[in-house]
């Protein structure tokens, strides 16, 4: 699950963000869904807050010691980090400072493990690749928690998100609780991701119930879907569930429709990672020390917070409809 960029060059990303994100604000408006935008967003919609959340993050002693001795010598850590849509993940308007959930929460498990971060902003398709070649010590992306990737992946989870739906204020529709809802529609997604999966595996239900097919709009850029609606080249989008909340808060003429599954979401990491202790054991020590809920209420985002980080827990069941 998650919105990403292409990989495609770093400039086209770059200027493909910067004019999401303009397009977001000129349609910002008010009325419409209850804003869920984040509560350090004040002033003009579009805005992101600033609030500097993590720099009262100390360091974990006990979690340091967790770290491979390797790592603790080059005392660093090797992120990729996708750079989608807010509140997960997005460019301030100087167009190279990456912010968000992914960034506060790497951020702050970094200064809770002693160590510097040293970020590089990765195409999502090419992430979990390249943590099983040993390029990177860690990816962010808003990682869904799926069966088929804890097979080569192993995960370090630290809020739960998930799966939601939105389309034009005109829609009819009002709740997709029935993949069959959507039989007839087109509906975009962002490729390789769970939303993409979760429609393609579940194409033959709509055959099933004797109706039309949907149709499948992939996209790779993170915006894309948003523009894909907006034109009515697609009657919905599925995408985070946090991804669309904030969305609608931006647009005119969108509308959070619901939410269809939650799904666990965490830090990637080669699969047998000797990381996973220490991280686990930082993530629940940012909760103790109310850093983690200030992470979350900076980005609106407090009702995908966790009890506890697990490794790998298995996947969150998909609705039975």
């Amino acid at each position: 699950m998650s919105t990403r960029t292409s990989p495609g060059t770093a400039r086209t990303t770059l200027v493909f963000a910067l004019i999401t994100a303009a397009a977001l604000g000129l349609t910002a408006c008010s009325g419409g869904e209850p804003s869920t935008a984040p509560a350090g967003a004040s002033g003009a919609r579009g805005a992101l807050p600033a609030e500097d959340v993590v720099a009262a993050a100390k360091k974990n002693e006990a979690a340091a010691k967790l770290l491979p001795a390797d790592v603790r010598q080059r005392g660093s850590l090797a992120l990729a980090s996708s750079v989608g849509t807010p509140p997960s993940s997005a460019y301030l308007p100087d167009g190279k400072t990456v912010v968000g959930v992914d960034a506060d929460f790497s951020a702050a498990v970094a200064r809770a493990l002693g160590l510097e971060l040293k970020r590089e902003v990765v195409g999502f398709e090419a992430i979990l690749p390249a943590l099983g070649s040993g390029k990177y010590d860690v990816g962010t992306g808003n990682f869904g928690v799926t069966e088929e990737r804890r097979k080569a992946i192993d995960f370090v989870t630290y809020i739960n998100d998930g799966q939601g739906f939105a389309a034009r204020s005109d829609s009819t529709l009002k709740a997709v609780t029935d993949l069959t809802q959507l039989c007839g529609l087109k509906v975009a997604v962002n490729a390789g991701t769970t939303f993409e999966r979760t429609l393609e595996e579940n194409k033959d239900r709509c055959a099933q119930a004797g109706k039309p097919a949907y149709e499948v709009n992939v996209y790779s850029e993170p915006g894309a879907i948003w523009m894909s609606l907006q034109q009515g080249r697609s009657d919905v989008v599925m995408n985070t569930i946090n991804g669309v909340r904030y969305a609608v808060t931006q647009q005119k003429n969108v509308k959070f429709l619901n939410e269809y599954r939650r799904l666990d979401v965490g830090f990637a990491f080669k699969k047998g990672t000797p990381l996973a202790p220490a991280f686990q054991a930082a993530v629940n020590g940012l909760k103790a020390d109310g850093t983690y809920d200030r992470i979350l209420k900076k980005w609106g985002v407090t009702a995908s917070g966790i009890e506890t980080s697990r490794i790998s827990p298995p996947e969150i069941p998909a609705p039975q409809k």
